[in-house]
């Protein structure tokens, strides 16, 4: 289990660094093809189809939604429809009335629970994933989109190590019975770190005129934090409906679930923080 999970990590993270690297389209197709997934993997887990092996016309509204919403990324961010926010907003609107449509139309067939979860699946994941392109697609991008990996897996990283070496104190034991006070602030104190070098030796090289370094490093404080948040949220949904791991699809790690979970709540975090103060 410990090599297969080691292995499927490194190729995680090589076609991650390959993605960032690019940019743009095969970026967009990426996140778009982990979103449909997730989706599919959230719906299942929420019980928002009664038959795990079917889908029913709940998700496969969210599913277009979610080609759609990629769709209005893409073309708001090469100037296709303009950069006005006007059109995410409409899909958003769109998924939710087109959920609606359904729900009322063909009562008593699907429950509010079911309508609830293909909004809250569809929100939850593809439309905060987005904001990993929204990031790379800044001015500073191809600098600052590396803090979402350093807030998210830099954090689990530290934390982990942390919390094997010094860990004592359980603070959610219900929920997680091995993450430790000393472990999160490892992560953070981790990320904050590492943030804080990669600033100084990489994208201060790159600004000489800028002093980015402390605020990098807060900033991946900040998304640490996030990342935390986000594994204890994918992990109370797991513990809520009685399931180990969202799916089978990553040998070792379970499910895109299971392993983005972080960076799902760090993206929008780094993106808004990065417009407000590097930008």
């Amino acid at each position: 289990m410990f090599w297969t999970r080691l292995m499927s990590g490194i190729v995680l993270l090589a076609i991650a660094l390959a993605a960032l690297a690019f940019g743009e389209l095969p970026l967009l197709v990426l996140l778009c093809l982990i979103s449909l997934v997730a989706y599919r993997e959230l719906t299942r887990a929420l019980r928002c189809a009664t038959d795990e092996k079917k889908w029913n016309l709940l998700e496969i509204l969210g599913m277009i939604g979610v080609l759609a919403y990629y769709g209005a990324v893409y073309a708001g961010r090469n100037g296709v429809l303009g950069a006005d926010p006007l059109y995410l907003l409409l899909v958003i609107t769109g998924v939710f009335l087109a959920e609606m449509f359904a729900y009322v139309l063909a009562f008593p067939r699907y429950q509010a629970s079911q309508v609830l979860a293909a909004v809250f699946a569809f929100l939850y994941a593809p439309v905060m994933l987005a904001f990993v392109y929204l990031t790379r697609g800044t001015t500073v991008g191809i600098y600052v989109v590396w803090m979402i990996l350093i807030s998210s897996w830099g954090c689990d990283t530290c934390a982990y190590a942390v919390g094997k070496l010094l860990g004592k104190k359980k603070i959610f034991p219900l929920l997680s019975p091995h993450k430790s006070l000393e472990g999160c602030i490892g992560g953070v104190a981790g990320a904050a770190l590492i943030g804080g070098l990669y600033g100084h030796f990489f994208v201060e090289a790159a600004f000489p005129e800028r002093t980015v370094a402390w605020l990098i490093a807060f900033i991946c404080a900040v998304g640490a934090v996030m990342s935390m948040v986000g594994d204890l949220a994918a992990s109370a949904i797991k513990r809520n409906h009685n399931i180990k791991d969202y799916g089978k699809l990553i040998p070792g790690h379970g499910g895109i679930m299971d392993r983005f979970d972080s960076m799902i709540v760090t993206a929008p975090m780094t993106y808004f923080l990065t417009v407000l103060l590097l930008v």
